[in-house]
C-alpha cells in the first residue's frame, strides 16, 4: 500500500502542520481526527487497516491531516471569538493547503470528507460551507453544535460554522441545488451519546432536500473506535 508523509509549514496557521496519505488512486478523502487529535490516529486505531483492500485495489485513498483544536475550539484560555477565528483559519488550510495537494495527487473532481466524533463536525461542516468543493461526506458518531465551546459567545462567526443552526434557514439556491447534487453520510449508534445530534441534523437534511443517508446502528454500538471501525468498512468506498 502506497504511504506518505508530509509536512510543511502552513501559511494560514502559521505553523508546521503533518499529514499521511495512504492509497494511490480512487475516491480522494480528507480525514479529520477526533478531538485535538493527530494526523497518525486513523492509522494507529486501525481505520486504515480496516478499509486496505480498497486503498491497495485503487478506489480508495486517504489523506489524514492533524488537527488544531487545542488551538480553537477547545482552547479554554481564549475568547471565544478567538477560537472560531483559529478555526476558520484551519479551514482555509483545508481549502488552500492540503485540497490543492489532494488536486496534485488524484485528479478526479470529487472530494469526500470523513471523520469520527468531533473529526464528524469537522467533516460536516467544511461539506456544508463549501458544497462547490467537497462532495462526499462520512460523519461517524459525530456532534455538530459547537455552541458548547463558546461559552454563551453567539456571534455570525459562530451560527455559520454551527451546521444544525444555519442548515434549517438556508435558502441560498445555490447551496440547496449543490447538497442535492453531494452525498451525506450520518453514521451513529443507539448507544452513542451523539444520537441525538445525527437525528437532530438528519432533520435539518431532510427539510431541505438533502442527499443523505442516516444510519443509526444497533447490536449496542456506541462511541469508540470498534464500532467506527466496522463503519469505515461499511460506508468509505
Amino acid at each position: 500500500m502506497n504511504r506518505e508523509y508530509h509536512k510543511w509549514w502552513s501559511l494560514r496557521l502559521r505553523r508546521e502542520m503533518e499529514l499521511v496519505v495512504f492509497g494511490h488512486a480512487g475516491l480522494p478523502v480528507i480525514v479529520f481526527p477526533t478531538s485535538a487529535g493527530r494526523f497518525y490516529d486513523y492509522e494507529d486505531r486501525g481505520m486504515v487497516a480496516a478499509v486496505g483492500d480498497r486503498l491497495e485495489r485503487g478506489v480508495l485513498q486517504l489523506f489524514c491531516v492533524d488537527s488544531v483544536d487545542a488551538e480553537s475550539w477547545y482552547n479554554k484560555r481564549a475568547h471565544p471569538r478567538q477560537r472560531v477565528e483559529r478555526h476558520e483559519e484551519y479551514e482555509q488550510y483545508i481549502l488552500q493547503e492540503v485540497a490543492p495537494l489532494v488536486r496534485v495527487k488524484n485528479p478526479t473532481p470529487r472530494l469526500g470528507v470523513t471523520g469520527c466524533s468531533f473529526g464528524g463536525y469537522h467533516a460536516a461542516n467544511i461539506a456544508l460551507r463549501h458544497p462547490d468543493v467537497v462532495t462526499f461526506c462520512a460523519s461517524m458518531g459525530a456532534a455538530f453544535d459547537i455552541t458548547q465551546f463558546t461559552n454563551g459567545y453567539y456571534g455570525q462567526e459562530v451560527y455559520f460554522n454551527c451546521p444544525p443552526h444555519f442548515l434549517p434557514n438556508m435558502t441560498d439556491p445555490w447551496y440547496l441545488e449543490r447538497y442535492r447534487q453531494n452525498w451525506f453520510l450520518l453514521a451513529t449508534g443507539e448507544n452513542d451519546f451523539c444520537w441525538n445530534e445525527n437525528e437532530r441534523l438528519a432533520a435539518a437534511m431532510r427539510a431541505k432536500g438533502v442527499n443523505h443517508r442516516l444510519e443509526v446502528w444497533r447490536d449496542g454500538t456506541g462511541h469508540d473506535w470498534p464500532w467506527w471501525r466496522r463503519m469505515a468498512a461499511e460506508y468509505l468506498f
